[in-house]
């Protein structure tokens, strides 16, 4: 099989010296404004053949604690309580620790995504965890959204690395100011979703009241593998509870109660993404709480993931998740074969920005209404990507990674991540590819049952702090 710059063939660079990091002020370049590849969005009706979706299957768990540390380990884990009637969402904000927003790397993923393969040798029914890609479930969420997307832009950085591409969220400094600077009113509407998540959680199966406090430090994440179309994806995110006694796991939403058409329709909108962020991982409950605009609960509903795509079917600008998920494997297809493409013609000599067999960094920019552009990125625009030099990355890849793909190719041969035959059933749950359904109707992609649940894990683990 013809490997794409692997790291065997072509020693990595040696680490950097020290640079300056980049100002907020620094203009953007041009690299990142000129696509070299373009693809179009999709027309919004549904695709004759969509492509088939396997169940996601849990790979592992691992949690944040208080201070934000890394334990492979349950010790985040919350459990679902009902939440007392009327509660108000406003309680607690005056104690609320915030971690700020930051660049979304992929280092936690990639260590889960290190522990999942070396599980996967000792548990032969986990299948073949090597994915073709690697994110947060939150990059495949603003994908797959895109095509309904009217307002907000987004952009990834994305790199090819042993035929596996890697996906991050990619944040300018002015953005990220932005979110970590919101306005007094945004900051307490983002405040009710956790007051909202605290108030129906407890760190103990049995219950308990909630002392008001909420640390945005502490998570509990799920990794997950899965296949869109061909592509054999590893993805990761958090999750916000489970059921006491059936471990079910359950995604806690807030939304202004509904008080009229316009309400409804909005509330349907924003049904698309509670439904992807649930569908991806594998979560089949989604509980909602409805609030007034001081923030007081008035009313609870659970909805089956599931079933949420027939709730909006036939409706007026009605969002279609088949639709989504053509455009995803559209995606994912495209980027391969771009970057596939670039990485051949740099093989036989040094890129233009590129040290030998070092893959490049690329741009993927979303415009609502348009489509993606892709551009390569220049060596001003990789080290912004790579940040400071004490975190040591090459492109946003961070290189203990990709050191370890390294001994990880060389110890496995030529096992890669890229794409696999229709036919192929490995990694599936029940031993069959899933052709399933988003919904549960004939035509669709159905999973046979449940989503499977993780099992118990100790409460000791490795550590590192990110």
């Amino acid at each position: 099989m013809k490997r794409t710059s692997s790291a065997l063939d072509h020693p990595l660079p040696a680490r950097p010296a020290k640079r300056r990091e980049a100002s907020p002020s620094d203009p953007p370049s041009a690299s990142t404004s000129n696509a070299t590849s373009s693809l179009a969005l999709p027309p919004l009706t549904p695709p004759t053949r969509p492509p088939p979706f396997q169940q996601p299957l849990p790979l592992l768990t691992f949690s944040y604690d208080s201070a934000h540390i890394l334990y492979f380990n349950d010790s985040s884990k919350r459990y679902y309580v009902d939440p007392p009637p009327g509660a108000d969402l406003n309680y607690g904000y005056d104690k609320w620790i915030r971690r700020p927003d930051e660049r979304g790397r992929l280092d936690a993923l990639l260590r889960a995504y290190e522990t999942a393969r070396e599980k996967a040798e000792r548990k032969p029914e986990l299948g073949n965890v090597t994915a073709g890609a690697v994110c947060w479930r939150g990059v495949m969420t603003k994908i797959l959204t895109a095509p309904y997307e009217s307002r907000d832009g987004f952009a990834l950085n994305v790199m090819l690395f042993n035929d596996t591409l890697y996906l991050e969220e990619h944040l300018t400094s002015a953005r990220l100011k932005e979110k970590n600077d919101m306005p007094p009113r945004q900051r307490l509407m983002t405040y009710y979703g956790y007051a909202f998540e605290s108030w129906c959680t407890s760190d103990s199966p049995s219950g308990g009241g909630w002392g008001g406090d909420v640390n945005t430090n502490a998570q509990w994440c799920q990794v997950v593998k899965t296949k869109l179309g061909n592509t054999r994806l590893v993805m990761g995110g958090e999750v916000d509870c489970v059921r006491p006694g059936q471990d079910t796991l359950v995604e806690l939403k807030t939304s202004m109660a509904i008080r009229g058409q316009q309400d409804e329709a909005r509330f349907e909108k924003k049904l698309l993404k509670f439904y992807l962020q649930s569908f991806l991982l594998g979560v089949p409950e989604i509980v909602v709480g409805f609030r007034t605009p001081q923030g007081h609960l008035t009313t609870l509903q659970s909805f089956k993931t599931l079933n949420l795509p027939r709730m909006v079917r036939g409706k007026p600008g009605a969002w279609d998740a088949q639709v989504c998920l053509a455009w995803g494997d559209n995606v994912l297809s495209w980027l391969r074969t771009e970057l596939s493409r670039d990485s051949d013609s740099n093989l036989a000599g040094r890129g233009e920005n590129r040290e030998d067999g070092v893959p490049s960094v690329w741009r993927m920019t979303f415009t609502p209404g348009e489509g993606m552009r892709l551009a390569k990125l220049n060596e001003e625009d990789v080290r912004d990507v790579a940040g400071h030099v004490d975190e040591d990355r090459i492109g946003f890849l961070p290189r203990w990674f990709l050191e370890n793909e390294e001994a990880y190719k060389a110890a496995n041969g030529e096992a890669t991540g890229g794409p696999v035959g229709e036919t192929a059933a490995e990694g599936s749950v029940d031993g069959k590819a899933t052709t399933g359904s988003v919904d549960g109707e004939e035509g669709d992609a159905v999973f046979d049952s449940a989503p499977p649940q993780p099992a118990a894990r100790s409460a000791t683990g490795s550590t590192w702090k990110i």
